[in-house]
């Protein structure tokens, strides 16, 4: 099945039921879901962005309880996640994650990435939400290349909808056109997985 040319449009992968990963075009700080996930520095800091669009979306309320955070704990390592209030956002939550800078892919940036995506889900589902949204993490100023960073984020939301409690739709909210059509590639190609995978999926919906 081939990608939509210039048109924007939604795939959305089916894990059980009700179960789902879409990826899609669109604004993160726009969005209704329960949680946004933020890609963070360490230091829970403004930057630049879907990082800044968020804490300006958010307003003071999420940058000061950011800074609540680092001065209790430290920075964020790479690979984990925390949630704040989302302040003027419409989701309930802010769930900040720090991805990897690429540095060529041999020295654990996948392992780091898929920990992303795996903590910020897990901490949605502690606080038993049933929704949230990802950006493309580390697709931005830490170079992730996008196709690269597709194939760790697919697969490994589609995993964790397999044993979350509460979360039971994800999506992957691309911000450009050439970001949503890796994504949705990889989405796309998890239709046939390997006899012995863990979850049964398929592509239910281009438009």
């Amino acid at each position: 099945m081939d990608l939509p040319g210039d048109r924007s449009y939604t795939v959305s992968v089916r894990v059980g039921d009700p179960g789902e990963v879409r990826v899609e075009l669109g604004d993160i700080t726009e969005s209704r879901y329960d949680a946004i996930v933020n890609a963070a520095n360490s230091d829970l800091l403004p930057g630049g962005g879907v990082c800044g669009a968020i804490h300006r979306a958010g307003g003071p309320a999420v940058t000061e309880e950011c800074r609540r955070i680092r001065s209790e704990r430290g920075p964020l390592l790479p690979g984990q996640a925390v949630a704040t209030t989302a302040g003027m956002l419409s989701a309930k939550y802010v769930i900040h994650t720090v991805g990897p800078i690429w540095r060529g892919g041999n020295h654990g940036e996948a392992e780091v990435l898929s920990s992303c995506y795996r903590e910020s889900i897990r901490v949605a589902d502690d606080l038993g939400l049933h929704n949230m949204a990802f950006p493309a993490i580390s697709t931005g100023i830490f170079g992730y290349p996008a196709e690269k960073a597709a194939w760790v984020a697919i697969p490994c939301a589609i995993e964790q909808l397999r044993t979350a409690k509460w979360v039971v739709y994800i999506s992957m909210m691309m911000f450009d056109k050439s970001t949503l059509d890796a994504f949705a590639a990889a989405a796309m190609a998890q239709r046939n997985p390997l006899p012995g995978t863990p979850y049964e999926i398929g592509i239910w919906e281009i438009k």
